[in-house]
C-alpha cells in the first residue's frame, strides 16, 4: 500500500483536561509509527473545565491537530460522528482519551487494514481497574444484546477500531439520532478483524460515563438493531396465562385441604399482570420515542468552535 495514504484519529473528550497532556503525545506517536501522513481530530463533547484550553493549546503547537467544540454535550457516540464527518483520512481510528485502549496498537491495526481488513476491532481480554458491577454488568449486556440482535456484533468491543474510507462514506449516509457504532458496523456486512488487547485504568481523570449513560447507550443498541423486544410481550403473555391456570388449581387444591383466602391469589395475579403489561408499554414506548426523535429532523450535534478546520470538508450533519 502507498505512503501517500492517510489517516485520521478521531478522539472525542468529555472532561479530559487532566488526560490530555498525557494522552495526546502517546497518541501523536502512535500516529507517525505507521508511516502514514495523518490528522488527529479531537470533539470537545461539551466540556466546561479546562479541556477546551488544552485543545487550544495542542492546536496551536500542532498543524496536524483539528479540533471541534460542541455548544453543549450531545453524547459520546455523537461526538464520534462529528470527528468521523470532518476526517480526510482513507482509514479512520477511533479511540477514547482516557488511555484505556492503548494507542500503541494503532500501527498493528493499520497493518491489518493494509492487509484487505474493512474494519480493524479492539477485542477485550482483560478489563484491569474496572469494578465487579461495571465488568459483570458488561459481560451480561453484550451477550444479551448479541442473542437479540439480527445481526453479529462480537462480545467484548467497545468503539475502539479501525474503519477504512468505503466504511466511513456509508456511516456518512446513517444520520439515526440513536446510534450505536459497533452496531451499525456490524450491520454493514464489511470484513472485520479483531485484535485483542488488555483494557486499563484510566490514565487520570474520573471515569465520565455515567450508570444513566450507559443504560441508554444499551437501549439504543437494542432497539436500534433488534425487533425481538417487540415480540417478547407474546412470550410473557403465554407466561402469566400458564402461571395463572396454576394458580387456580393451587387455589382448589388448598381449598380443598388446608384452606386458603382465593383473593390473595388474585391480589398477587393482578399485580403481575400489571407489572407486566407496564413491561410492555415501556419497551413499545422505547421504540414510539426512537420515532419521535427522527421525525423531528433536527441536526445531529452543534459545532460552536472549531480549531485548525476546512470549513469546505463540512458534510451533512
Amino acid at each position: 500500500m502507498s505512503k501517500e495514504k492517510r489517516l485520521s484519529l478521531i478522539v472525542p473528550v468529555y472532561y479530559e483536561e487532566e488526560v490530555l497532556p498525557i494522552a495526546y503525545p502517546r497518541m501523536k506517536a502512535a500516529m507517525e509509527q505507521t508511516g502514514h501522513d495523518y490528522e488527529i481530530i479531537f470533539v470537545n463533547d461539551g466540556s466546561r473545565d479546562g479541556t477546551m484550553r488544552e485543545l487550544r493549546r495542542i492546536a496551536a503547537e500542532d498543524k496536524r491537530v483539528k479540533v471541534l467544540s460542541f455548544s453543549r454535550n450531545f453524547g459520546h457516540q455523537l461526538a464520534v460522528t462529528a470527528g468521523m464527518d470532518r476526517a480526510t483520512g482513507d482509514a479512520l481510528i477511533i479511540i477514547d482519551a482516557d488511555l484505556q485502549d492503548p494507542p500503541e496498537l494503532i500501527p498493528d491495526m493499520v497493518k491489518l487494514w493494509e492487509q484487505g481488513a474493512d474494519i480493524v476491532y479492539g477485542q477485550r481480554k482483560k478489563r484491569e481497574g474496572e469494578t465487579f458491577f461495571k465488568k459483570f454488568t458488561a459481560a451480561c449486556y453484550y451477550r444479551l444484546l448479541t442473542s437479540m440482535s439480527a445481526y453479529p456484533i462480537p462480545l467484548d468491543t467497545g468503539d475502539f477500531r479501525l474503519i477504512g474510507r468505503n466504511v466511513a462514506d456509508v456511516f456518512l449516509k446513517m444520520r439515526e439520532h440513536g446510534r450505536f457504532l459497533r452496531g451499525m458496523s456490524a450491520w454493514m456486512g464489511f470484513e472485520a478483524v479483531p485484535i485483542e488487547y488488555v483494557r486499563h485504568e484510566r490514565a487520570a481523570g474520573k471515569t465520565k460515563y455515567t450508570l444513566k449513560k450507559m443504560l441508554k447507550l444499551a437501549l439504543d443498541g437494542i432497539t436500534g438493531f433488534s425487533t425481538k423486544p417487540l415480540t417478547l410481550p407474546i412470550a410473557f403473555g403465554g407466561a402469566v396465562t400458564g402461571l395463572s391456570l396454576l394458580g387456580f388449581l393451587a387455589v382448589l387444591i388448598c381449598a380443598c385441604t388446608v384452606g386458603t383466602a382465593p383473593w390473595l391469589w388474585g391480589l398477587c395475579g393482578v399485580v403481575l399482570l400489571q407489572g407486566i403489561i407496564l413491561l410492555c408499554m415501556g419497551i413499545q414506548g422505547a421504540y414510539l420515542g426512537r420515532v419521535f426523535e427522527e421525525s423531528k429532523a433536527r441536526p445531529l450535534y452543534i459545532v460552536a468552535e472549531e480549531l485548525n478546520t476546512d470549513p469546505s470538508s463540512k458534510a451533512g450533519k
